[in-house]
This record gives C-alpha cells, structure tokens and sequence, in this order.
C-alpha cells in the first residue's frame, strides 16, 4: 500500500488521489482471486464522470472472486510529485500499485488519451510494447469507442475488447480465471482470449504495406479468424444498471446520476461515429429506469438527475418516462436534465416540464448553417425546426441557447461558413421578435464550432480532413460576421483536430510515435495548457511518419482501410452509398422511417425485431 497522504497538501486537488468515497467498493484481498484495474486516462473529474466506468466497476465488483479498483491520469503537479519520489500509479481502493494487478482495463474515450495511457503504465513501471512484458506483467486490455480502429495502439496493448463491455468481461473473467488456475504463460492467455467474441489480440496478426503506404494484407497467425465482429447487448432491460455509484469528495464534471435510457442511434448523421458503431437501437423500459434512478438518488444523496442518450428525444416512451421520474423528483427539490435534444422533435409539454424545479441552459446542435451542408450530413433538419424551436424558448422563459456546429465537413463551401453566422442572427431575430417587457432578460447565443474529423464506419471515413491553415481560415471567416452583443463565437484549436485526424484513422506504424512523443513530454494532450504540438511534429520526423499521409488525402473505395477486419455490422456498402448520397446533399430516412438496410440486423436483432418478439 501506498502512503500518499503527506503529499496531498502540495497538490491542486487532493480528493482526486485519496479514493474511500461514498459505496467505493472494498474487498478482502485473500477473499479474491482476480485483481482488475480499471484505468481511465485522464483525470478523476472526467472519469468518475463516465457511465462505462461505472457500468464495469459494478459488473465485475458482483463477481465474488473478482475486485475491480480504479485508476486516473493525475494532473501535471501530482505527477511531478510521483516521478521525484518514485510513487507508482496505483489503484484508488487498494492504494496498490496497478504493476500488481492482473488485468488493466484502458477506456479509449478519445485519441488524445493515447499517450495518457502510456504515462500510467510507464509510471507503475509497466513496459510500454507488449512484446516487452514479461510474465510477471500485468495483462493490458482496452476498450471504448476509438478501439473499433485499435490499430494505433496494437503495439502497446494486449488485447482489445470490440464494442459493449459488460457481458464479455465477464467471459474474459472466466478465461482468465482457468488460465491463472492453470498458470499458463502469457502468450497461452491471449490465444485463448482472441477466441472469445469481441476480442482481438494485435500481435496475432500481421500487417504488410504497399510501397505507397497503403495496406497490402492482413495476415491472421495461429489460425486465429480473420474478422472480429463488435460485441452487442441486445437487451438492456436484462442489464444491470449501476445503482450504488460512486460518490465523489470533489465535483466531478457530471456530478449527478445518469440513467442510459437506451443505445444507439435511429438517426443516421454521416458525420457521427458514435450513431453507426452503437447501432441498434435498444431501450430501456420507463418503469425500469424510475426504478433505477430512486435507489441510485437514495444510494447517494444526489440532487440532479440526468438522461443519457445519443439522441434523449428519440426514446418513444419519453413523456411517460418524464412524467413518472418528475412525480418523484420535483416533490424532493431535485433538478432534471434532458441533454442532447433534437431540434425538431423538441416540444412545448417537453419544455414545461424541465424548467418547473429550475432553468437549465439548452444545447442544440444544428451542426450547418445551410439546408444543402445539412442535407449532406444528412443532419434531416431544417431551418423551420431550429426557428420554432428558439421561438419556442424564448417565448417559454428561456434568455439563450448553445448551438453547436462544425465547420470542415466534405464538400463544405465559404457560403455554408458564413451560413452558420447568418443562422445565428436568424436565431436572435427569433428573441427579438418578442415585445420588450415580456423578453426573458440577459439574452446569450453561444456559437459553437468544432473542426471535423473524419472517423472510420462512417460515410466520411474515405474523405480528406482540412488542413490547419484551411481551419483557421475557416475560423477567423465565421468570426468576422459575428458582430452581435448576444452572440459569443468560440471554436476549438484547428492543431489538436490535426493529430486527432491522425490517430483516428491511423494505422500500427503509429505506436512508436505515440511512444516517441510520449517520451518527448507529451501527455494530457486533450488540454489546451499540456498540448505541444512542436514536440508531436518531431516524434513524426523521427520515426520517419508522414503525418499528412493519414489526414490530407482522400481514399479509394478499395483501398484496404487499418479497421476493415472489425465488423460493426454497418456494411461497407452501405457507407459507400451514403458518401455518394451526400456528395449529390440527397438525405436517407431515419431507421423508424424505413429500413435502409445498413446490415446491422445480420449482426443483431433491430429494435423493430425486438418489439415483434416481445408481443
């Protein structure tokens, strides 16, 4: 056990590093026979905040002869702390080492953790590439969003787990427990996990390039399969939800219970990985979800409650949901929060409901200022939807809105730029149109825009991103037409969308400078004050990568793409159709509105075959 506590007083916020919250979960060491880590790369504030950890903490802590602990990215002064007097990253429950865990479970959030990882694991003492981890190292996994493209970091991970994690740790549990039982070897493990659904196991493949950079083959070694399909929970209401969350001493980002009310996405936006990779659709039944949130807020002591959800104002039994949660939440004073809200669907009855205990801001995301660009990202809104529902707002109490955009999507012109800037006036002219002394007062539009990146299983993934000046020009154009006092403009640095660009879509040869920048100082890197870029330009040079290579180019259709062996049931057909689609701005139905037949009920029943079976 590590003794930490004399160093707290030197450090920005000590209850990151202390553990022992409120239903944190203890167990006896002797009484386990599977000690898991599971590590967040970033700070405590962001990962305590996020519903996979606690969904992975609460499915392992069930199994008796397992303890899932937990581990953070501590911040720049406790580090420097821990490098000058040697304290290892250790595990927030047992203040043990992670070195001496089992099994370490990375969550791959977003690609500016990447070296975030490696900072962990170099701090514990924990070989950077799996191929140096002797048998006495702990198993590294991963899993996550960005591990549907696993190919950056498949020199330093031993395996990954390939869409939704709770039922399969729970066989990678069982694996490993006849595997320790057997004290098999290292490489015996990872054989036998790459044959369970879901799991792959990078150094049983082998990659061979073409002269140009491009993939020649994969090769699968040791008659592992070719194609490793992402793994689905088709039922959500046979899912434990986590109740008895973790309370934390310090404010968390989202510091409230968050109910999943379902996965996936009916929309089909061509922009949004998350809307193709977490396909189908899959809900959670009203009377299931009040259940959870009265014993969650009861477990502990919570005043907010929040919905979670690509799309919250998809789910079809809304109203019944928020009708029943808010007989029992606005009795007791405790706030409720309906994020991510669709333009056209937001409605009156909706709006009355979540401002009767108090006001929260809305967040709506238009994504284009013009029709054409968001018939492109076949975003299947318009401008009549966005205007009502400011009207609809502001006439309701409301003094302002977020609207978020990108700029830099494929086929993208200067006219639907600036159309972002006369979208947003429009918007005001919606809150000026109300007479004077009935105006909710401190009127606010906060213009939003992020820069696009082009990401695989999507209809983009083929497209070439924007460079940085091409950004910036971007960027400083929209600027230009905001003159309003009550439109804020803000947008996100066009250098960290860059390097985002590249590890998304990269491929295995990037391992050696994610580990070359890491040595350079690089980590924490999705934070504006640790960024440095210069030093990520020379890990590229060094190790002999063109970064534009994976960025500033457009692909062919058949050209073999780092990912193309994972299966997330959406066909590469189907993409293909899409990016041509909305190269012409011609938009494709929601999944409620017709079947587009995207392939995804070859690899699981879709909500519509679910709701047959039931009746």
């Amino acid at each position: 056990m590590i003794n930490i506590e004399k160093y707290l007083c030197k450090v920005e916020k000590p209850s990151r590093y202390v553990g022992g919250e409120l239903n944190s979960v203890i167990k006896p060491k002797d009484d386990v026979f599977i000690r898991y880590c599971f590590c967040f790369p970033d700070t405590y504030e962001i990962g305590m905040s996020h519903l996979g950890l606690r969904c992975i903490y609460d499915t392992l802590n069930r199994i008796d002869d397992v303890w899932c602990e937990r581990s953070f990215m501590p911040w720049i002064d406790m580090e420097k702390i821990m490098k000058e007097e040697k304290i290892p990253t250790y595990a927030l429950e047992s203040k043990d080492s992670i070195k001496e865990f089992d099994m370490l479970g990375f969550t791959l959030q977003y690609e500016m953790s990447y070296t975030n990882v490696l900072a962990m694991l170099d701090m514990a003492g924990i070989p950077l590439y799996s191929k140096d981890r002797g048998e006495s190292a702990p198993i590294v996994s991963a899993g996550g969003p960005c591990s549907v493209n696993p190919e950056p970091m498949a020199d330093i991970i031993d395996f990954f787990v390939i869409g939704e994690g709770e039922e399969v740790v729970c066989e990678v549990m069982d694996v490993y427990r006849e595997h320790k039982k057997a004290n098999g070897s290292r490489k015996e493990f990872l054989r036998k996990i790459a044959e369970v659904d879901g799991v792959y196991v990078p150094s049983l493949y082998e990659v061979v390039y073409n002269e140009d950079g491009t993939i020649k083959e994969r090769i699968a070694k040791d008659g592992v399969r070719d194609t490793v399909k992402k793994r689905v929970v088709e039922d959500l209401n046979k899912l434990p939800h986590p109740e008895n969350i973790i309370v934390p001493y310090t404010e968390i980002v989202h510091d409230r219970v968050t109910l999943e009310m379902f996965r996936g996405c009916i929309r089909g936006c061509r922009f949004c990985q998350a809307g193709f990779i977490y396909r189908p659709v899959r809900e959670r039944e009203p009377d299931t979800l009040v259940e959870i949130a009265k014993k969650s807020l009861e477990c502990t002591g919570y005043d907010e409650v929040s919905l979670c959800s690509l799309s919250t104002s998809d789910y079809t039994k809304l109203d019944t949901l928020t009708d029943k949660l808010m007989c029992y939440t606005n009795e007791r004073k405790i706030n409720f929060c309906l994020p991510s809200l669709r333009i056209d669907n937001f409605n009156l009855s909706l709006a009355k409901k979540v401002q009767e205990v108090r006001k929260t801001s809305l967040t709506f995301a238009p994504e284009a200022g013009t029709q054409r660009m968001r018939d492109v990202i076949n975003k299947n809104i318009n401008e009549e939807d966005i205007l009502k529902t400011a009207s609809l707002i502001f006439n309701n109490g409301w003094s302002g809105c977020k609207l978020y955009f990108m700029i830099g999507l494929p086929y993208e012109t200067d006219e639907d730029v600036i159309g972002i800037s006369e979208l947003a006036y429009k918007v005001q002219n919606e809150y000026y149109s109300i007479e004077k002394q009935l105006r909710p007062k401190g009127a606010k539009i906060t213009v939003s825009t992020s820069s696009f990146v082009p990401k695989p299983f999507t209809p983009f993934m083929w497209a070439s991103q924007n460079n940085i000046d091409e950004i910036r020009r971007k960027q400083y154009l929209l600027k230009s037409e905001m003159k309003s006092k009550i439109i804020n403009y803000n947008w996100h640095d066009a250098d960290l969308s860059i390097l985002e660009g590249v590890f998304a879509r990269g491929d295995r040869r990037l391992s050696k400078v994610l580990v070359t920048a890491y040595e350079k100082g690089c980590r924490l890197d999705g934070w504006n004050e640790c960024f440095k870029f210069n030093e990520w330009m020379e890990a590229f040079k060094e190790c002999n990568v063109d970064y534009t290579f994976y960025n500033f180019r457009e692909r062919d259709y058949d050209e073999i793409l780092p990912w193309d062996f994972i299966d997330v049931g959406v066909s590469k057909d189907f993409f293909i159709k899409e990016n041509e689609k909305a190269k012409l701005a011609v938009t494709t139905k929601n999944c409620r509105q017709g079947c587009s037949n995207c392939g995804i009920s070859k690899l699981v029943k879709c909500e519509e075959q679910l709701n047959a079976n039931k009746n």
